[in-house]
């Protein structure tokens, strides 16, 4: 039995028996048929009620209509018959006998793919500010927004901020809105929706070429260009800057690298790593290590005094002296409201000592009392 369906533009579609056209065509021809989600392209055959039908020979017709239709409106009403366009497959065969199509979806996935091999030549773009923010500046391309951050900036638009505050990084951050930056995809994830972009990229090769005078190990001098919450960043050659992570900055504890170190302050510092043109620094390298010391003063079970001077998750961070700190873990309490009862941040008590590995600068503490 042969049943004959016309759509509203006059083309005829043939479904023989029980076997759908696209069944029928799998058996009979070597074509590839495209699964969910894969990219075809097509030509306009005509708009008609709401559904836009795309000829997909010789695969048969497809539609775009309902929820699709309605987000591609902008680009449909710029279409014509004939034109050829790339669509999505969303649904082989619907119950119109026709394969679903999104053109929406098919640009945007155009679009990833293309920001994915940008990320792997590093072909420069030049990109308009659109927002600013405390982490960095928002940027547009090919419709999809995409985050340019504040460590990504090259050096003339880092924000020169002396206390590293937030607020004042945002108002400088909003300087560049409208200003048109040459950026590099670096990071490209179409599951997450997310774009990330440096300005850094331009400059790679002569970045590299720069890096290649130095080695792990060699001891620079730079001047700090950044205060920020996770470090400072220090340039130390012409168009070259180090991140000294703030577990580098000191053998003790530092909250905040805005309370010790200022913009355009010259410092000393150990290169501890080299990877893809970045520089990791260490100035605490230059310090003496108070741990080297603290093997011959400590061992297990020793009573100390100690200082708490911070609380986490875990429990409570405690310094025995400076440069040396230990965890008083939260289970040596009956809860965190009871380790916070006994220990008051800035006051000493006595503790044993549990854990003392000074070479893997390992102590861990139990609390005695007052």
């Amino acid at each position: 039995m042969t049943t004959i369906t016309e759509s509203p533009l006059g083309e005829k579609q043939t479904i023989i028996g029980r076997q759908s056209f696209m069944e029928t065509l799998m058996k009979n021809t070597p074509i590839v048929v495209p699964k969910v989600d894969d990219l075809v392209d097509g030509i306009v055959i005509g708009l008609q009620a709401s559904t836009l039908y795309v000829d997909l020979a010789p695969l048969g017709t497809g539609i775009i209509y309902g929820r699709e239709y309605n987000r591609a409106k902008d680009i449909i009403r710029s279409l014509k018959s004939g034109d050829k366009i790339a669509v999505k497959m969303i649904e082989p065969e619907n119950e119109r006998g026709y394969m679903t199509l999104s053109l929406k979806e098919a640009k945007e996935e155009i679009v990833w793919r293309e920001a994915e091999e940008m990320q792997k030549t590093k072909a420069p773009i030049t990109l308009a500010v659109k927002e600013a923010n405390k982490g960095g500046l928002v940027l547009e391309w090919n419709g999809i927004p995409g985050f340019l951050p504040t460590s990504q900036l090259k050096s003339e638009h880092y924000p020169r901020v002396d206390d590293g505050d937030k607020d004042k990084i945002e108002t400088e951050l909003k300087k560049l809105v409208g200003e048109k930056l040459k950026v590099t995809v670096i990071s490209s994830n179409q599951k997450e929706k997310k774009l990330i972009f440096s300005e850094k990229g331009n400059d790679m090769e002569e970045i590299k070429e720069i890096v290649s005078k130095y080695k792990v190990g060699d001891i620079v001098e730079g001047e700090i260009t950044g205060v920020v919450d996770f470090g400072v960043f220090i340039k130390i050659d012409q168009n070259l800057e180090g991140l000294a992570h703030i577990s580098e900055l000191d053998w003790v504890l530092i909250d905040n690298p805005a309370s010790k170190f200022k913009v355009g302050e010259k410092v000393k510092a150990q290169i501890i790593n080299i990877t893809e043109g970045k520089v990791s620094l260490s100035i605490k390298a230059l310090k003496t290590n108070p741990w080297n010391e603290a093997k011959d003063k400590y061992k297990t079970s020793q009573e100390v005094s100690g200082v708490v001077i911070k609380f986490n998750k875990h429990g409570a961070l405690v310094s025995i002296e400076e440069g040396v700190a230990g965890l008083v873990h939260i289970s040596g309490f009956k809860s965190e409201e009871d380790m916070k009862e006994k220990l008051d941040l800035g006051k000493s008590y006595k503790f044993k000592i549990a854990t003392f590995e000074p070479k893997d600068h390992k102590l861990t503490l139990l609390y005695i009392g007052q």
